[in-house]
Order: structure tokens, then C-alpha cells, then sequence
């Protein structure tokens, strides 16, 4: 059966821009009659804060954004990252990278031929088993990244159309041990069956790197569409600093769950009259991929 997903991470209450996110991957999965799942993406347990996880999807259910199966926590499935990982270096994909975030900005500054702006540039990547024992001597846990050998990559958004990227060696297990991101989701999406990944277009250019990791995996590869974000008025990505951007900053000046929900339909280029409070039903009639924006939509302050 198909399947669709929403995947907060519980670092800070969702805005308005997350929660339209989420309102388009709802309608994405049900329109096609798939399952919708929400996973907690807390692997960076530096950065998760007490509430937060219940706060957001007491969000959800407020927009009336019901999923289908228990909430999955991708801190509970180490397992099988640590697989993945383990299956990598089996097939000689994996390297240690000793790099701190100073020495990759800086050789990143520096142009690589194929790859692009700002991509790692292989530092670690030839280093003799000399040059990586002395680094180990220093007492710096390395990271491990991938051998990518600035592989090319495409795929269709169904948003944005034909896209290419070339793929850099990413990182797959952080210098604290914990798996990375891109390695995460890779695997977690394959293991439940999400065969279509509707999420922020400031997670466009990371869709290389994870069709990459499929690959090599021997995973299928999930449909992408990445929806244009809200932004402030100051042009950048929408965030706590624009001001009342949260569910429960619009309740306290006095709005509801449905004016959200209208906002959102709006901007998604799915209802046209400000006064007008569609429910899911009808949002879920009127829903067409090639009706949805393609451009970034500026929310004022306040």
C-alpha cells in the first residue's frame, strides 16, 4: 500500500510554515488512498527539548492531520542505522574523517571540479595508515563518510520537475558516534515502506545524497516533492525571531485551528477567498500536485 510521512525533529515548536508542510504531505498520501505515518526524528539528542514532541503533535491533531500506526522515534531505531553502516564498510564505501568544521569550510571554500560549491572536497579521503594513526594519536574521534566519488545523480520532484545533483562524500555516522541524518532517513523511510517523501524545499539539494545511499543500499527510491517554504519578512527561512509564527502564538491573538488551516490552503494555492474555512474533506477534493505553488510565500510579522 502506498505511504506517506511527516517527520518533525523535537528541537522547537512548529511554525506556520512546518505545519503547512505537514498539511501537504497529508494531502499528497491521502489523496492516493496511502498510509500516513509520523516519525520523531530526535537523533540529535543535544538538541531535543522536554514537550516539544507532544506540543507538535498535539499540532497535528488540531489541524486534523490524523496518521495511521503508533508515532515511531528514530532514537529507537539505532539498529538499523548501525546496519547500514556496517553494510557500507563491508563494501569498502566508508572512510574516517578527522576533520574539524573550520578545515571543511575552509577546503570547501576552495573549488573541486564536479562537485558542487561547498561540497567536501575528499581531505580525508587518501590519507595512508600513517597519516590516520597520527590523527588518532590527537585524540579526535573521526567521523565516517562515504566514498561517493562525486557521483551524478537525477530524479523528478513532482513539484520542481527534473533536478540533478552531484553527490559529495557525506557524513554517515557523526564523530559522536550517532548516525547522521541523511543516513537515517534513508534507511528509517525503506523500513516502513514510505515510497514518497513530501517535505520543505530547503531539503531539495539533501535528495541527492539520500538517492545515493539507497542505492548503494539496495533500497528502493521514494517519490520526492519538496513544497516552497514561508518565509519572514525579511526574506529568510520563517522562524521564532518573525514573531507569533507558532499554533499557539495565532490561538492567543485569537485566530483557530481552522483559520490555520485556511492560511495554509491558501498559500498552497488550494482555497482563494480569506473568509473561507475549507475542511480536510474539501481540501482533499480539490487537491492537485500541479496546483500547488512553486514559489516561497513571505508571512508579515505579528
Amino acid at each position: 500500500m502506498p505511504c506517506g510521512r511527516y517527520a518533525p525533529s523535537p528541537t522547537g515548536p512548529l511554525h506556520v510554515g512546518n505545519l503547512r508542510t505537514a498539511l501537504a504531505a497529508w494531502l499528497f498520501a491521502r489523496s492516493d488512498g496511502a498510509r500516513f505515518l509520523v516519525r520523531v526524528e530526535d537523533l540529535d539528542a543535544s538538541r531535543v527539548r522536554p514537550g516539544i514532541e507532544e506540543a507538535q503533535l498535539a499540532d497535528l491533531a488540531a489541524l486534523g492531520l490524523d496518521h495511521d500506526g503508533p508515532v515511531v522515534r528514530q532514537s529507537e531505531r539505532r539498529a538499523l542505522h548501525d546496519a547500514a553502516i556496517e553494510r557500507l564498510d563491508r563494501d569498502g564505501l566508508l572512510y574516517p574523517c578527522f576533520c574539524t568544521r573550520a578545515e571543511i569550510r575552509e577546503a570547501a571554500s576552495a573549488p573541486h571540479g564536479a562537485l558542487p560549491e561547498g561540497a567536501y572536497p575528499g581531505t580525508c579521503a587518501t590519507l595512508t595508515a600513517a597519516q590516520r594513526a597520527q590523527r588518532e594519536r590527537g585524540g579526535r574521534p573521526p567521523a565516517l563518510r562515504l566514498r561517493a566519488e562525486a557521483a551524478p545523480i537525477s530524479f523528478t520532484d513532482r513539484i520542481h520537475g527534473g533536478r540533478h545533483g552531484v553527490v559529495d562524500d557525506l557524513v554517515v555516522r557523526r564523530n559522536d558516534g550517532a548516525p547522521a541524518y541523511n543516513l537515517a532517513v534513508v534507511v528509517d523511510d525503506a523500513d516502513q515502506g514510505v515510497d514518497e517523501v513530501v517535505r520543505g524545499n530547503d531539503l531539495l539539494e539533501t535528495t541527492p545524497r539520500q538517492l545515493l545511499l539507497a542505492d548503494l543500499l539496495g533500497l528502493p527510491r521514494p517519490a520526492h516533492a519538496h513544497v516552497p517554504l514561508v518565509l519572514g519578512p525579511d526574506g529568510k527561512r520563517l522562524a521564532k525571531r518573525h514573531g507569533a509564527v507558532t499554533l499557539a502564538d495565532r490561538v492567543a491573538a485569537g485566530e483557530t485551528p481552522a483559520d490555520m488551516r485556511s492560511w495554509c490552503a491558501r498559500t498552497l494555492g488550494l482555497a482563494a477567498d480569506p473568509a473561507e474555512r475549507p475542511d480536510l474533506d474539501t481540501l482533499l477534493a480539490r487537491f492537485d500536485p500541479a496546483r500547488l505553488r512553486r514559489e516561497p510565500t513571505t508571512r508579515d510579522a505579528g
